[in-house]
């Protein structure tokens, strides 16, 4: 029996902030018919235009994934994404009344949370799929990357991480069955060394980052003086580092969590394909230019 497509049964709102906007409003999922497939929509310009969430239409993969379309952006959808097809959701409208999704805890949770709080519907339209018949891969090898996929009888991935760091050493993480997504994958944030966190922070470009949004690795000695500093930034009473090398702003949900959250990102991206995918995918050092590379050359592959 062939797989049916699915929508949410009534509207349901998310609020927040935008990690790199700083910007806070509201997105809202809306019921979709068939083969609609998923678009946002910018509600707080005058003419809400549309964006299709197409490979087609990504304009930026820098600390983020960011869709463009006849000047409207829309920044940081993977997380958004990432928990529409983890949950087999094909048809929604996205009502957005800000540039970016909110970060919320730099996860898919909260987003699976909403879809399941309104509710999923099967339709009678059969969902599109495509079947991987042949190895595709795409590679950079000077920087250690590739990402790779090959036939299987159902969707599956697994991931590789290595950043050459001691603190976070080389990590993998696999996700064989979908219905896993939920409890295995969408609680994983994002992270990222302080040394980037610094960078960022001097450059303006985290304007809505809290340090309960992402894992904070330390992979250096951190004098008291730039912890306290970090302190004032997020407004937090003290910051310290764990004998994990990581901040004290969170534990870690899995040992592995990076390599999950990376995970996570992968499907996100992957979901501008516009089609469900039936193959085995691996990936080695992912990011977001790798990820939208890689749908790219499937969408030419098959021609879609």
């Amino acid at each position: 029996m062939a797989d049916k497509q699915k929508t949410i049964i009534q509207p349901v709102s998310v609020t927040g902030t935008g990690l790199h906007t700083g910007q806070e409003g509201t997105i809202t999922f809306h019921p979709a018919p068939e083969n609609h497939g998923i678009k946002f929509r910018r509600i707080d310009l005058e003419s809400q235009p549309v964006i299709d969430a197409s490979i087609n239409n990504v304009i930026s993969t820098d600390r983020g994934t960011t869709l463009g379309y006849n000047g409207t952006s829309i920044y940081t959808i993977e997380h958004v994404l990432a928990a529409l097809s983890g949950l087999g959701i094909d048809n929604v409208m996205i009502d957005i009344d800000m540039e970016e999704m909110p970060i919320k805890d730099g996860s898919s949770s909260s987003f699976v949370a909403a879809i399941e709080e309104a509710g999923i519907k099967m339709q009678n339209a059969e969902k599109e799929i495509l079947v991987i018949t042949k190895k595709t891969e795409f590679e950079i090898p000077e920087k250690n990357i590739k990402i790779s996929i090959e036939p299987a009888d159902k969707f599956s991935i697994s991931v590789e991480i290595d950043y050459e760091t001691k603190v976070l050493g080389k990590q993998f993480a696999e996700l064989n069955d979908l219905k896993d997504f939920k409890k295995e994958i969408a609680p994983c944030r994002t992270f990222v060394f302080l040394h980037e966190l610094e960078f960022l922070l001097n450059h303006n470009l985290i304007k809505g980052g809290d340090i309960n949004n992402a894992i904070i690795f330390v992979n250096k000695v951190v004098s008291q003086d730039e912890l306290d500093r970090l302190a004032k930034l997020f407004n937090k009473p003290s910051v310290l580092v764990k004998s994990k090398g990581i901040l004290n702003n969170v534990d870690l949900y899995f040992e592995n969590e990076p390599a999950r959250h990376k995970l996570l990102d992968v499907i996100g991206d992957l979901t501008l394909l516009g089609k469900s995918i039936q193959g085995h995918i691996k990936a080695q050092r992912p990011g977001h230019f790798t990820n939208t590379q890689f749908t790219k050359l499937l969408q030419k592959t098959y021609s879609l």
